[in-house]
């Protein structure tokens, strides 16, 4: 899926995953991130507050999200 950056040059990561509806509250995100169930650019990431920019790919299970 393609999320487009409105309002900014970035989002945080928590907020990303709220936005594209993969998690229902930051508490659900957070903990996902805990897990190191999130990749940033084939990364694993455990920064709930990254800012994630235009040109990045989040991956969670098996849903890739595209920042464009």
């Amino acid at each position: 899926m393609e999320f487009k950056l409105q309002n900014g040059d970035h989002i945080e990561l928590v907020q990303l995953l709220k936005r594209v509806k993969i998690v229902m509250s930051g508490g659900e995100a957070k903990m996902l991130i805990n897990n190191r169930q999130v990749k940033r650019n084939g990364v694993i990431e455990t920064r709930k507050r990254a800012k994630i920019r235009v040109g990045e790919i989040i991956e969670i299970h098996d849903k890739t999200i595209v920042i464009i």
